[in-house]
C-alpha cells in the first residue's frame, strides 16, 4: 500500500510560479513511476509529467514542456512538481500518482494504481 499527499497548489498571477509537493508512504520501488496529472472542470484527466523513481527518467506532456520540471524532492520520499510561466489554462487540480505493479504508458492514467487527493491550482489573467 502507498499513500500519497500533495501540497503546494494556490493562486497565481499569469506568468508566475508554483511548486507543488507530492509525499509518498508506504512500500515503494526504485523502478516505479510517480506522475501528475490535472483535470480541469469539465474535463478528461490530463498527463503533465512523470518520473521513474530512481529520479533519473523523466517524462513530460508537449504542453508543459520547458514550463514545467518534475524532479526528487529535496525531502525524502517526496516528488515536486516546479511550474513555471503559469497560464490560465493550467488552471486545475493536480494529483500526483503511483505507478505500483501495474506497468505500462506513464502518460496514461490507468497505468497508476495509487493517488493522491489532488490540489487545487488557478492562474488568474
Amino acid at each position: 500500500q502507498v499513500q500519497l499527499v500533495e501540497s503546494g497548489g494556490g493562486l497565481v498571477q499569469a506568468g508566475g510560479s508554483l511548486t507543488l509537493s507530492c509525499a509518498l508512504s508506504g512500500r515503494t520501488f526504485s523502478s516505479y513511476a510517480v506522475g501528475w496529472f490535472r483535470q480541469a472542470p469539465g474535463k478528461e484527466r490530463e498527463f503533465v509529467a512523470a518520473i521513474r523513481w530512481n529520479g533519473y527518467t523523466t517524462y513530460y506532456a508537449d504542453s508543459v514542456k520547458g514550463r514545467f520540471t518534475i524532479s526528487m524532492g529535496y525531502a525524502k520520499n517526496t516528488v515536486d512538481l516546479q511550474m513555471n510561466s503559469l497560464k490560465p489554462g493550467d488552471t486545475a487540480v493536480y494529483s500526483c500518482a503511483y505507478e505500483g505493479a501495474r506497468g505500462g504508458s506513464y502518460y496514461y492514467p490507468g497505468t497508476y494504481e495509487y493517488w493522491g487527493q489532488g490540489t487545487q491550482v488557478t492562474v488568474s489573467s
